[in-house]
């Protein structure tokens, strides 16, 4: 037997989280939605939240003493019109608003919104390409074109010239996957988590986020920089100390979780 062999096989990323939500100091739970926790539908409203995955986040909330958020691109509003009846806090459109309880109100970033300007030329790219799927969220605007995949590269040069054209430096594009969302800079899914754990009843604890695009990348770097845990889905992004294969793996480990934590208590 060699050295090698004896060495302990890297933990998969449902053990990193059973140590990371059963250990010590008492954890936190962030969660990215699309790509995370429901699989990538062709359009955003055609997302399947499945009724075992808002029983097991209930279940989970209740669990860490409503220290779980869900961390998302989309409005808080929307989040609740997915999870209903389930509520949980949440930060949603990348940070612009959040919400620290359950029963909370929503607390919002002041004068992010978009120029009519870029909000006049986005509105007009979407009706050139029909497929094109426009999200209007107040404080961004993403374009989706996963209808129209042979757009992506003419799409990323004409929202990056209407952007260029507006003159604003505070506005920047955030690619992802099949979309482009434009935003002001100064708030992401990284800050979001940093305010929420600066209150109850997220203070003090281990933050853990789970992500699994190209937008998660800062969240999941700030988190691990800051000795959390990060795990991504489908690949290694950023810092991620383990990697999901999937979002249905992802509902799967937090279905199992939820089971755990009620055994604990």
């Amino acid at each position: 037997m060699t050295l090698t062999s004896m060495l302990p096989e890297p933990a998969g990323a449902f053990d990193i989280l059973v140590r990371g939500l059963t250990g010590q100091p008492p954890p936190a739970l962030f969660l990215d939605v699309d790509g995370t926790l429901l699989d990538i539908a062709m359009r955003p409203d055609r997302v399947v939240v499945p009724p075992s995955l808002r029983i097991a986040l209930a279940r989970i909330h209740d669990g860490l003493a409503g220290a779980l958020a869900l961390v998302s691109g989309r409005p808080v509003d929307e989040l609740d019109r997915l999870f209903a009846p389930l509520r949980l806090p949440a930060a949603g459109a990348h940070g612009a608003h959040w919400r620290r309880r359950s029963a909370g109100g929503t607390e919002r970033l002041p004068d992010i919104a978009l120029p009519a300007a870029i909000r006049a030329d986005l509105f007009a790219l979407q009706a050139r390409h029909p497929g094109l799927i426009l999200e209007d969220k107040h404080s961004s605007i993403a374009i989706h074109f996963r209808e129209r995949p042979a757009l992506a590269r003419a799409l990323a040069t004409a929202v990056g010239s209407i952007v260029e054209a507006a003159g604003d430096d505070s506005i920047l594009v955030l690619p992802g996957k099949a979309v482009l969302e434009v935003k002001r800079s100064g708030f992401d899914k990284a800050r979001a988590i940093r305010i929420l754990m600066a209150g109850e009843p997220f203070a003090g604890r281990r933050p853990i986020f789970i992500g699994d695009d190209i937008t998660d990348r800062v969240a999941l770097d700030a988190v691990s920089a800051a000795g959390g845990i990060a795990l991504s889905v489908e690949r290694p992004i950023g810092r991620a100390a383990g990697v999901f294969a999937t979002a249905a793996d992802v509902r799967e480990a937090i279905e199992r979780v939820a089971g755990l934590l009620e055994a604990r208590a």
